[in-house]
């Protein structure tokens, strides 16, 4: 159950409860693909960098290990170690981009795994029982992801179908969490706004699924090339229609900037790989600006990535030393940068709260939006 705590303009204070915890937003959800995330980090560092919230993939935990296996096991909590609320991704994005041959009808989607070639059919049902299975705090609805851009009468067609699959998801979900035996009875079920970057297919869809009173509510569809105003528009658009006592959750987004700008817009949750797989290469955030890490720069520098920075690896390292790590390809640079990385995005996330509390969100958002996505020359 979402709680609005308070607003500033848009913005919103608030709080999820779920029956692994309670969510503070806004919150930026760890990315671990599939049941780790990518750099070294388990369930045990993810407590230690302030994550709130694990996301898992649906899809990939489908074709490896299996949901059957993970269900066996005791679900992702179990399999995991990790406590806390978990998201999954209902899979459909992958789907749609991975599979190099796919055939869409009205059931559902047959695919190639990218992994062995087997033939693979999901639909709504399919990716319930899946999610069902691994256990998780949250499952996605099914939905088809469309390309940006893409011709307004597919557009229509897709969210038609989108709309159609939610309520089976729907449908589904409450059969599979009134079953006994079932992982996790208490599993909530968000629901994805699609309609390309068309305001009323936008719109229009938004007050559909909202009629379904769901537990939460997704822009999907965004950041998948279009211009990043066009995508501010879009949040603009959707946000006026979206129920004022669920949790938003934009998916996908984004840089430490995109983040900021959705908060201003309403937006309470968010996920993305960028801050794990900006670190692998060496690129990390601070509330200064981006830093390359593997400049020659750095090569003598004794300060820490960010000084003023409370993580375990700002406590304790170099840049000179993350530089040295990074250029002789050891594993434990990705560990160190990935740490610094999340722990980045999740206090960002907390002092945006702290700033919406305290009545100087504005303030925060005119000191950091032009600062935070540009790299560092020092």
């Amino acid at each position: 159950m979402y709680k609005l705590i308070k607003k500033c303009g848009s913005a919103r204070l608030g709080e999820f409860e779920t029956v692994h915890g309670t969510v503070k937003t806004p919150g930026f959800m760890n990315v671990a693909t599939v049941a780790a995330i990518k750099g070294g980090l388990s369930a045990m560092d993810l407590e230690t960098i302030g994550t709130q919230v694990m996301l898992c993939n649906t899809y990939h935990l489908h074709v490896r290990t299996g949901d059957e296996t993970i269900r066996e096991l005791g679900g992702l909590h179990e399999f995991t170690g990790w406590k806390g609320p978990i998201l999954t991704d209902s899979g459909g994005f992958q789907v749609f981009s991975l599979a190099k041959l796919r055939h869409i009808k009205e059931e559902g989607v047959t695919f190639n795994s990218h992994i062995d070639g087997r033939r693979i059919f999901m639909g709504p049902e399919e990716s319930m029982r899946i999610q069902s299975n691994l256990g998780s705090t949250i499952a996605m609805a099914f939905d088809e992801c469309v390309e940006n851009p893409a011709p307004f009468a597919y557009a229509k067609e897709s969210c038609e179908r989108t709309t159609r699959w939610l309520i089976r998801c729907k449908e589904e979900h409450d059969r599979l969490n009134a079953m006994p035996g079932t992982v996790n009875p208490h599993q909530l079920l968000f629901g994805i706004n699609q309609g390309c970057t068309f305001d009323e297919l936008r719109v229009r869809h938004m007050e559909e699924i909202a009629k379904l009173d769901l537990d939460g509510y997704a822009i999907g569809g965004l950041a998948v090339g279009e211009p990043t105003e066009e995508m501010y528009r879009v949040i603009s658009v959707v946000e006026p229609h979206m129920p004022e006592n669920k949790i938003r959750y934009l998916m996908g987004v984004g840089t430490p900037g995109n983040i900021l700008e959705a908060v201003k817009r309403g937006v309470d949750l968010f996920d993305c790989v960028m801050p794990s797989r900006n670190a692998r290469h060496g690129h990390l955030f601070t509330f200064g600006g981006v830093i390359n890490i593997n400049n020659a720069k750095y090569e003598k520098d004794l300060r820490p990535i960010e000084p003023s920075c409370g993580c375990p690896v700002c406590r304790q390292f170099s840049r000179a030393y993350i530089r040295h790590l990074t250029k002789a390809k050891e594993v434990l640079a990705l560990r160190l940068c990935v740490m610094h990385n999340l722990y980045f995005y999740n206090t960002l996330t907390k002092r945006i709260r702290e700033a919406l509390e305290s009545d100087t969100f504005d303030a925060f958002y005119a000191q950091y939006i032009p600062i935070l996505d540009k790299r560092l020359s020092d």
